[in-house]
C-alpha cells in the first residue's frame, strides 16, 4: 500500500509545486509470502510418503504354522471381519466368528496376553528411564517375535477395501502381533463363511442323504 507524506511543507517558490514524499507499506506483501511458506511447508508434509511394514509370503517353500497359535482373519464386506482360531473346521460353521475392528482387538489381546504383558514392562522402563528409546524397541522386537508370540494370518475378500486391510494392520501393532502375513483367501473359507452366513444350512444340505 503507497503513502503519500504532505505533513511535512517546505516554504516553495510562487507557482512550483509542493513535493510530496511517496512511502511504500510492504507489511501485507510480508504476511503474504509467510501466508505461501507455510502453505508450501504444510503441502510438503503432506506428500511424504507413509510407509508400512507388511509380511507377504513367498514361493521358497511354505512353513507349518503352529495350530495352537495361529488365528486367520478373514476381512468381509461392510467393514466385517471373520475368525477362526487354528485349523479350520468346515463342518462347524460355528468355529468361524464375525466381529468388527473393536472385537478383533479384544480378541488379538486376549490371545496375545501374555506378550503384552512383557511389553507393558518395557514401557514401564522405558517411562523410567531405565532403559533408551532403541533398547526399548529392540527389545520389543524380540518379544513380538518370539517363539511363543502368536501368528496371524490375514485374507481379504473381494468385498473388502483399501481401510479394511490398513485398519486390520493397525491392529496387529497395538495388539503386539509381531508375526503376521497376508494370504489369499482359499476356497473353504469361502464355503465356511456362505455357511456361516446360512447358519449351516450349507452343511445340512452337504449331509442329506440322496
Amino acid at each position: 500500500m503507497a503513502n503519500i507524506d504532505t505533513t511535512g511543507k517546505s516554504e516553495t517558490k510562487k507557482g512550483r509545486p509542493e513535493r510530496k514524499i511517496l512511502r511504500v507499506d510492504f507489511t501485507p506483501m510480508v504476511d503474504m509470502n509467510l501466508l505461501l511458506i507455510t502453505f508450501f511447508m504444510f503441502c510438503t508434509t503432506l506428500s511424504i510418503p507413509q510407509i508400512m511394514d507388511v509380511a507377504m509370503p513367498t514361493d521358497k517353500g511354505a512353513q507349518a504354522v503352529p495350530d495352537s497359535k495361529s488365528v486367520t482373519v478373514i476381512l468381509g464386506e461392510n467393514d466385517k471381519v471373520y475368525y477362526y482360531e487354528g485349523l479350520a473346521n468346515y463342518e462347524d460353521y460355528t468355529s468361524l466368528k464375525e466381529t468388527n475392528t473393536l472385537g478383533l482387538r479384544n480378541m488379538l489381546l486376549t490371545r496375545n496376553n501374555a506378550n503384552m504383558s512383557k511389553i507393558k514392562e518395557l514401557r514401564q522402563k522405558r517411562y523410567k528411564k531405565q532403559i533408551t528409546e532403541k533398547e526399548f524397541k529392540e527389545m520389543s522386537s524380540n518379544v513380538k517375535k518370539s517363539k511363543d508370540g502368536l501368528i496371524v494370518l490375514i485374507k481379504p475378500t473381494e468385498k473388502s477395501n483399501y481401510k479394511n486391510l490398513v485398519d486390520a494392520l493397525d491392529e496387529m501393532q497395538i495388539c503386539g502381533v509381531g508375526k503376521y502375513t497376508i494370504v489369499d483367501l482359499e476356497d473353504g473359507d469361502k464355503v465356511l463363511m456362505e455357511n456361516l452366513k446360512t447358519k449351516g444350512k450349507l452343511t445340512a444340505m452337504a449331509d442329506r442323504p440322496e
